[in-house]
């Protein structure tokens, strides 16, 4: 009679089976898309297979989701063809060397970030500015991609010039192309309303037995062509150091955007299914990643929704599923190289364009546009990646998001506190009218972490507040409690302040310190900031405090 394997938990046979099935189904799709981004990325087409499975290799070894598929993306292909164009100048050996040190950059910044413990630094791409961003990407990669489908180029990087250099070319279009392109989309289109159905992998499937029957080049129908996996080497590429420079510049855009999209498929499915979630640790499995996709000559790679959203569809249960997928993409790559050689390239067209046609939705706009906030956030970086290119639009994205989290940090509201009735609660006395002030003391509490960038405004603020109250404030209590943390700038700005109020008889008192912030300031004590002022307690614990006192004076 069969027993049970003792340490195996409850279903650990059926959960890795599901995890088999997975990796086979989704091997379907990440292939010919892999070849397709590589298409998107102006890089032969065994740098995106190389990036593939890298990518879920090293991700299933190093990371933390059960779900996230690393792959090269569109948007991380998209942006690398701008890039390497831009400090290539055009010559395509150059272009595919300064590609590597790119991508290599982009693993090192990302284990660089994840040692510094970086792991929420998507924060700083505001939410919006991603979505126009990707709105305005996907727009640009869907006219390429008709432009590779009906064999015209022009030399715009700009969205608008674009499709009027396709518009105006117009009768040179490739009619055989352009309607097998249309034929694939119409196809995909139709399986897309069966889920489980691999639509990628029947389109591909019928290409490749279209490229078998029909001698596509005598319709001038370009394909994939020879997949080189034999002559791949590791190592890093030979640029001169000014080269490389340039490529940690590009590298650190690349990350951010890389690491903002992959953060955003990560995290939401981690939070839809109750999983941990370990940014750290995930930002150590993509630089990894990239890392050796470099070395190998591969894309750079991220977690993309689409392929993460597939995997999960797909019934997988563990990492597991990603190593599976790397196994049947190894062995297809083995063994059927000849057939996806047959690929036509209007055909890898139309897979790019379903693959990114769903970010194509006017309706990411609409809530911005209700609440009437950060709406020329989003359609600006929108606009600027369609009017500037991708390379020159992801740069202008990136500082307007960063200029704008350092505005809103660098002018903080500051909340004047009172005591709420009769209770120990402090509110903002804005808010609650009932709320009365202490009589000889300014209560405030700056509702943004003080940092160098504000800290003098905010205390600039309390001058004028205490100025305005006349000689009755005796006392100015500072809660902290938004701070985590204070830097010199902040020390030094504390101890002048504190060393004005000496001087005309008043006394400056901080609160609710975190306890980083309290050994700080512990360590940077002055005769007119002295230990006694420093409290980690509530606001009313301080106030009875310094009313005690008060009294026992008297």
């Amino acid at each position: 009679m069969p027993t049970a394997t003792p340490d195996a938990p409850p279903g650990f046979f059926d959960r890795h089976l599901k995890d088999l099935l997975a990796g086979c189904a989704i091997a379907g799709l990440l292939l010919p898309e892999a070849v397709a981004y590589a298409n998107i990325g102006n890089v032969p087409p065994q740098a995106g297979i190389i990036a593939l499975l890298v990518g879920l290799v090293l991700y299933g070894v190093i990371g933390n989701s059960r779900f996230a598929v690393v792959s090269s993306t569109s948007s991380s292909a998209a942006v690398l063809a701008a890039v390497t164009l831009s400090a290539s100048g055009g010559d395509p050996a150059t272009r595919l060397l300064i590609g590597a040190g790119i991508v290599i950059m982009t693993g090192l910044f990302f284990l660089v970030a994840s040692a510094a413990r970086l792991g929420n630094m998507s924060d700083f791409i505001a939410k919006p500015v991603l979505r126009g961003f990707t709105f305005g990407l996907a727009i640009t990669i869907v006219l390429k991609q008709l432009g590779l489908a009906l064999q015209v180029s022009p030399a715009h990087s700009d969205a608008p010039r674009y499709l009027w250099g396709l518009l105006r070319a117009s009768s040179r279009w490739h009619v055989y192309g352009g309607v097998l392109a249309i034929v694939a989309l119409v196809i995909l289109s139709v399986l897309k309303r069966w889920p489980r159905m691999p639509a990628t992998l029947i389109v591909i499937v019928l290409a490749i037995g279209l490229g078998y029957a029909v001698d596509l080049s005598q319709y001038g129908i370009p394909q994939v062509g020879h997949i080189d996996l034999a002559h791949i080497s590791f190592g890093a590429p030979d640029l001169e150091r000014t080269q490389w420079l340039r490529c940690g510049e590009l590298a650190f855009a690349m990350m951010l955007i890389t690491y903002a999209e992959s953060y955003g498929s990560i995290r939401g499915f981690a939070l839809k299914h109750d999983d941990p979630f370990s940014p750290n640790r995930d930002l150590a499995a993509l630089g990894a990643s990239n890392l050796f996709s470099g070395l190998l000559g591969g894309m750079p790679v991220g977690a993309g929704y689409s392929a993460t959203s597939a995997n999960e569809g797909a019934g997988a249960q563990t990492r597991v599923a990603a190593w599976s997928a790397a196994a049947v993409i190894a062995l297809m790559a083995t063994l059927l190289l000849p057939q996806i050689a047959l690929i036509p390239e209007p055909v890898l067209a139309a897979i790019v364009i379903h693959a990114v046609g769903h970010t194509i939705d006017p309706r990411i706009f609409a809530p911005y546009l209700k609440w009437r906030r950060d709406r020329f956030l989003v359609l600006g970086a929108c606009l600027a990646v369609l009017l500037l290119g991708v390379l020159d639009g992801l740069l202008l994205a990136i500082a307007v998001s960063l200029l704008w989290t350092l505005r809103k940090l660098s002018e903080p509201n500051v909340s004047v506190l009172g005591r709420l009735g009769d209770t120990h609660d402090f509110v903002d006395t804005r808010s609650h009218q009932d709320a009365q002030p202490v009589p000889g003391m300014l209560i405030v509490r700056p509702e943004a972490p003080l940092f160098f960038a504000n800290v003098e405004r905010v205390l600039a603020y309390l001058r004028t507040l205490a100025a305005s109250q006349g000689d009755t404030v005796r006392y100015t209590i500072i809660s902290l409690e938004e701070s985590g943390d204070i830097d010199g700038s902040s020390i030094e700005a504390l101890q002048t302040y504190a060393a004005e109020m000496a001087r005309d008889g008043r006394r400056l008192v901080l609160a609710r310190l975190k306890p980083r912030a309290l050994r700080v300031l512990a360590r940077a004590t002055t005769e007119a900031l002295p230990v006694e002022s420093l409290h980690e307690l509530s606001v009313d614990v301080c106030v009875r405090s310094l009313l005690d006192a008060q009294k026992a004076a008297q």
